[in-house]
């Protein structure tokens, strides 16, 4: 008989704390680069937060750089080729699953600790290109073209009206991540009522009017004759 395979709360602690270590020193990374920003957070810092020293953290991820590439793969590249496969797999109308993948993007980014990445983007890519040309790579283009291949779906069964690829790929695009820079910015340092109403209230309102304007609209019927006397 094969041997049998352990589950990892079967394991030793130590191989377990091992075996958990690139995960916790991927948070350590994002809640640290949200807080300070990706210049002025050291890596000794990120090693603190995860319990592991200075050397340890290298052993994963041998600078900075590599360590923020690999918080914006786990967060959001990996998202993006969830939703490409889930795209691929439907059946249903296409507006059911654009509106789907908007509210799965807000519960497991925007309104999540990974929200918090656009924020550290926004702020520092101009002083890292090489950061902000793999961002563009990894996370701009991919989520652009997965939005417009479900344009197009939508318009290849009648369900869109045709509409500019790029120019409504941004405009559905651009309220969800400044919905996201809101959250970690101003929402997170607020001292007493909110800055805006409810998220999802706003995600709800957006979808809505989103669908509605996306919708195909049949052409108005021709004004009727007046019947002559």
């Amino acid at each position: 008989m094969p041997p049998a395979t352990l589950s990892p709360t079967a394991l030793p602690a130590r191989q377990r704390r091992k075996e958990a270590r690139p995960q916790e020193l991927l948070e350590a990374a994002l809640a640290l680069f949200v807080e300070k920003g990706f210049a002025a957070t050291r890596s000794e810092e990120v090693a603190l937060r995860a319990g592991v020293s200075k050397g340890t953290l290298y052993l994963y991820y041998p600078s900075k750089e590599e360590l923020l590439k690999a918080v914006v793969r786990q967060n959001l590249s990996q998202l993006i080729a969830h939703g490409q496969v889930t795209a691929q797999s439907f059946d249903g109308p296409t507006p059911d699953l654009l509106a789907q993948l908007m509210r799965t993007w807000w519960e497991r980014v925007g309104s999540a600790p990974a929200g918090g990445i656009y924020k550290v983007m926004v702020a520092e890519s101009c002083n890292f290109p090489e950061v902000a040309r793999f961002f563009h790579q990894e996370v701009v283009l991919p989520g652009r073209q997965l939005i417009a291949s479900l344009l197009q779906r939508g318009m290849a069964r009648g369900e869109f009206r045709e509409l500019p690829l790029a120019e409504t790929t941004q405009a559905l695009v651009a309220p969800l991540v400044f919905m996201a820079l809101q959250k970690h910015s101003f929402d997170a340092c607020r001292a007493g009522a909110p800055v805006g109403p409810d998220p999802l209230r706003v995600l709800d309102t957006h979808i809505d009017l989103m669908l509605r304007g996306l919708a195909a609209v049949p052409p108005p019927s021709p004004p009727r004759r007046k019947p002559n006397r």
